[in-house]
């Protein structure tokens, strides 16, 4: 009887031992090198599918720098870069794949992207180990090397046009990102379209090799939480789109170190779909020249319900922007919509610096600017508990008239300077300021505060 048991259990030991092993897969047993040379394209996803086909698992890389195109994630399969892992971008545009492609609001393709999914499900990329787009090798100089290099006709004007995404997600739910090192993408770095139940918590994003670097892009998507990431990159830091009618919605974003030379916070430009239960709360903002805080519905979104707050932002261009437009850019062959909303919108408990002088993209700045047009106001904006030092220094001299601008590209810098230092608001509905203030370094021959064609005041 007592032989039986140890038969028994030796026997169950072994079973779960072959379910373990079945459960992970790493990509050299499937012929990846980590010769720097080597393009482990096939041999990645050979080993993604391997995973799939025995039911989900973890796909592992270590050991050394890989080089591969794009590889795609199937249901239950989870990338897992150890520590000492790094999968990094060909140079050859070549070696990737579009899912999905569109037109994004620039007038660029999109769509190519290192690791991407298509309905998939139960997905996941995570470890303390590094993805390294290899954005330089697609800007125009590198690109002409390589092209020399594979013998292409300068003449094939598609070689490296649509830059690849670092991670992409279509159409995909239960999807978690945690802990990864995202490093140079050719574009953006983590773009979601129409995807949901999202968590994205402990990732690092440093994204300055190329244009158009975003760090994190949810694109009619919902169900989102982003915790606890630090992004640093040269376009927008956090940024929900809708390139379609689908919403974004549902998602919070919580505990973020964020750093931009566009935008760390923001919404839009692509805004056909609307927006609506969103919440950013408790995030730090550093030594960002496009703005703080921007939120912009331009091609049909109605922006209701959101509310951000418990932010710092240290050395800042303009900290708040908010702006309803009527540029109706259409994307993906949909109708165009009809002009959009901005209600119910609450920013309160905000800390700001602007940057210095020298750096500023106006001069001199102003904390402030909400404006809708003279056809479409604004709804209802709350703005409490607000604190912005700025450096002062306007002169009655220079103030001019602010254009309306109703269809163009929606930023603040292309309204030049303002009336006020503080705020300016115009074509709003109901606007309440509740404990608001500014302090200036120099004097100003400003306003503090403008407020034109505005229905209802409300200024404690």
């Amino acid at each position: 009887m007592l032989f039986k048991k140890i038969l028994l259990g030796c026997f169950l030991l072994l079973f779960l031992s072959c379910v373990t092993k079945k459960k992970t897969f790493d990509i050299r047993d499937f012929g990846a090198q980590a010769d720097t040379l080597t393009v482990n394209t096939i041999a990645i996803q050979k080993a993604i599918n391997a995973c799939h086909k025995q039911g989900g698992g973890k796909v592992v890389v270590s050991n050394g720098t890989y080089i591969t195109g794009t590889v795609l994630l199937k249901n239950n399969v989870h990338l897992v870069i150890h520590e000492n892992g790094v999968l990094k971008g060909s140079s050859n545009p070549l070696d990737y794949q579009s899912i999905d492609m569109f037109t994004d609001a620039t007038g660029q393709e999109r769509g190519n992207c290192l690791i991407g999914a298509v309905n998939a499900k139960n997905i996941g990329v995570s470890g303390k180990g590094i993805i390294d787009g290899n954005g330089a090798a697609f800007l125009h100089k590198n690109l002409v090397k390589e092209r020399r290099r594979l013998h292409i006709l300068e003449s094939n004007k598609t070689f490296g046009k649509n830059r690849p995404f670092l991670l992409r997600f279509v159409k995909s739910s239960k999807i978690h990102v945690k802990g990864i090192q995202l490093r140079e993408p050719a574009a953006w770095t983590c773009h979601f379209y129409q995807s949901s139940n999202i968590q994205i918590e402990e990732v690092s994003i440093y994204s300055h090799a190329n244009f158009n670097n975003d760090g994190i892009d949810l694109d009619s998507s919902s169900a989102v939480s982003i915790k606890n990431c630090t992004i640093d990159t040269g376009d927008d830091a956090i940024c929900f789109k809708t390139t379609s009618p689908i919403p974004t919605h549902d998602i919070k974003v919580s505990e973020c170190s964020l750093k931009s030379e566009w935008g760390a916070i923001k919404f839009g430009t692509e805004s056909m779909g609307d927006f609506y239960n969103i919440l950013v709360t408790d995030c730090v903002i550093n030594d960002t020249r496009g703005g703080g805080i921007k939120i912009l519905s331009v091609d049909g979104a109605n922006i209701t319900n959101v509310t951000i707050k418990n932010i710092k932002m240290n050395a800042v261009d303009m900290p708040i922007f908010v702006r309803l437009g009527e540029r109706l850019r259409t994307y993906r062959n949909t109708p165009k919509q009809k002009v959009g909303s901005i209600d119910k919108l609450l920013i309160k408990n905000i800390q700001a610096t602007t940057q210095s002088i020298e750096k500023l993209r106006v001069n001199p700045p102003s904390g402030i600017l909400i404006t809708g047009t003279p056809a479409y106001d604004i709804g209802t904006v709350k703005l409490e508990d607000i604190s912005i030092n700025l450096p002062g220094g306007g002169k009655k001299a220079n103030i001019k008239l602010v254009d309306e601008q109703v269809a163009a590209y929606p930023e603040f810098s292309f309204f030049g300077m303002l009336p006020a230092y503080g705020i300016y608001g115009r074509h709003i509905k109901k606007i309440t300021l509740s404990n608001v203030n500014f302090k200036i370094e120099n004097p100003d021959e400003r306003a503090q505060i403008i407020l034109e064609d505005v229905d209802n005041k409300i200024i404690n």
